[in-house]
């Protein structure tokens, strides 16, 4: 597995060879590519794969790559969104500079561009209803293959040989908003027996008395994507349009399009989409989860977006290097998540604070410790850098440890607390269990022992070996706080897959989301900042033996600081590679 390379060096080899191609035969003297996202929801993790490909092949090869906004359909899209996007990007470290565009910005030039294929007479005002062109295209259920597929012909629109005067003078009534919405479409004049359904006679433009977020009302018709998008390319002088595999179908119309207009002739080139495990990535099931509230928004920690992984805690440095890793292909596949969970731990390894976190907590009293006498002890920040330095935690008679942590009859090699056995408390002492308290239903209410003052810190003279050591928190320190720990929001692999008749909403893991509410930290984590914080930079915690943590923007009960579970500290990927 390749792991040295950058993200510009494994863009994509197939893509590098076709735009080297290029330039040495002179079709272009320059390289530069569109990022074109549609305003109409928040990035996902599949977008940050296409915008890696787009931003990463300009560098390569010394060229620019467009912002773009593809917002051509009102009815769906918002400032709101298009704000969100360039957050995003920006927090993944792309910069698109002062080539920030959008459709809605051409919308004349793409009316003169559709007058222009009218005039060729190559283009025709229609009157069929929506149904009536899906009936007289032919099988609907084919245009949604990717593969050119043999179709029965459709049939020409009784309206298809108007004369191109009539055309003009109903596509102009069109715009003056003479019509009611859906009476009239103009198409592209092409053929009905095509082969590629997207071939026969697709819709240009069509009527929506809708307001459009940047262009009020002055529009009443909008251009369709596949129209708009390979002129709004040639516009930018895009020499390379970079997009995902299932528009390969409509690259002939792409073609089309440019050709009949006579402008650039932009390039388009095809790749896999990214398909993770335990996954949804297509906006339009995404916002389902959102208007249906069976997630907490857009941003919702187990949401695939950019939002909602910077929440939970991701990095863009992870997930860059997983874009790296996984490559560009021509062909699909399934990408294991656990590979994305690597790239993470790799970097919060290095990267992250640690602290101690109590989740299920259990008293600690140690009999033999006076009861007024507190201390302090040194804890390492990170030893994996020890730049991060060190920390001062009180420590005194009584502690909070985890339940987990003790067993009134431990199973077979079992090396935490139980009645006669030793464990170390973790920068401190070595502790000998005498006994425990119990509540009137029988739980633990507390656990007892003696710790040997010799043993303080590992130091050189402590001679005594113990098999285990449990974190802690000294009790008058401890933070209340609020631990969210999250699983995968779909539990099969493949999150799409249901049985016929079914819901992919029935994959939902009924169990992604735990609050733990009684849980405590150290003190200085009433000082973290959440993720999207203004006013500082958070700091992301590894909370010793528990896992990766960050605090969330939301508070809990009684105002405690909520913190999100980014990940385990298990390495599933790493195993399975060693296998």
């Amino acid at each position: 597995m390749e792991t040295e390379k950058t993200q510009e060096e494994n863009a994509g080899d197939f893509i590098s060879e076709f735009i080297k191609t290029d330039l040495e035969t002179g079709r272009f003297s320059s390289v530069r590519t569109r990022f074109p996202p549609e305003p109409n929801g928040w990035l996902h993790i599949g977008h940050c794969k296409a915008m890696a490909i787009d931003f990463s092949m300009a560098a390569k090869f010394g060229g620019l790559c467009n912002l773009r906004f593809d917002d051509t359909n009102p009815e769906k899209e918002d400032v709101s969104y298009v704000n969100a996007i360039k957050r995003d990007i920006k927090w993944l470290g792309f910069d698109w500079g002062d080539r920030e565009f959008y459709a809605s910005d051409y919308y004349e030039y793409l009316y003169d561009i559709a007058v222009k294929i009218i005039k060729k007479g190559a283009a025709y005002v229609d009157d069929l209803s929506e149904e009536e062109i899906r009936l007289y295209r032919g099988t609907a259920e084919a245009s949604r293959k990717r593969e050119i597929t043999e179709t029965p012909p459709g049939k020409n629109s009784p309206y298809r040989e108007r004369s191109v005067e009539e055309n003009l003078d109903l596509f102009s009534r069109m715009r003056a908003g003479e019509f009611a919405d859906g009476a009239k479409t103009l198409r592209a004049k092409i053929d009905m027996t095509h082969p590629n359904l997207v071939m026969r006679d697709p819709v240009m433009y069509r009527i929506r008395r809708e307001a459009h977020y940047r262009t009020g009302a002055s529009w009443c018709i909008y251009p369709m994507y596949d129209f708009q998008h390979p002129l709004s390319d040639a516009k930018e002088g895009v020499t390379h349009s970079l997009c995902s595999l299932e528009y390969e179908i409509h690259r002939p119309l792409y073609e089309w399009f440019i050709n009949i207009a006579d402008v650039f002739k932009s390039r388009q080139i095809e790749f896999a989409r990214l398909n993770l495990t335990h996954t949804v990535l297509s906006k339009r099931w995404l916002l389902r989860l959102v208007a249906e509230k069976l997630v907490c928004g857009w941003d919702d920690p187990r949401m695939p977006t950019i939002a909602g992984l910077r929440r939970r805690g991701y990095t863009p440095g992870s997930l860059r290097e997983f874009m790296s890793r996984i490559g560009v292909a021509k062909t699909d596949s399934l990408v294991d998540i656990a590979l994305l969970e690597y790239c993470l731990r790799e970097e919060l390894n290095k990267n992250a604070f640690r602290v101690m976190a109590v989740l299920n907590p259990v008293k600690l009293i140690i009999e033999n410790w006076d009861e007024a006498a507190i201390e302090d002890l040194e804890a390492v920040n990170n030893p994996e850098d020890s730049s991060f330095g060190v920390r001062k935690i009180r420590f005194g008679r009584e502690l909070w440890i985890e339940r987990e942590d003790f067993a009134e009859n431990p199973p077979p090699k079992y090396f935490r607390l139980f009645p006669g056995s030793s464990v170390r408390l973790r920068y401190g002492y070595i502790v000998t269990c005498t006994g425990f308290d119990k509540n009137a239903d029988g739980s633990v209410s507390a656990v007892r022992c003696v710790y040997d003052p010799e043993t303080r810190g590992g130091n050189a003279a402590d001679n005594r070996k113990v098999r285990g050591t449990i974190h802690w928190l000294f009790v008058k320190d401890a933070l209340p706080i609020e631990v969210r720990v999250y699983d995968y929001l779909f539990s099969p692999e493949k999150a799409m897959e249901v049985p016929e008749g079914g819901n992919f909403l029935d994959n939902l893991n009924p169990n992604s989301l735990k609050k733990i509410e009684g849980a405590y930290g150290e003190p200085c984590l009433k000082n973290a900042l959440p993720m999207d914080s203004e006013n500082g930079t958070p700091v992301r915690y590894q909370f010793e033996r528990q896992g990766y943590f960050v605090r969330d923007k939301d508070a809990g009960t009684d105002g405690r600081p909520v913190f999100n579970k980014t990940i385990g500290l298990r390495d599933t990927w790493a195993k399975i590679q060693k296998k």
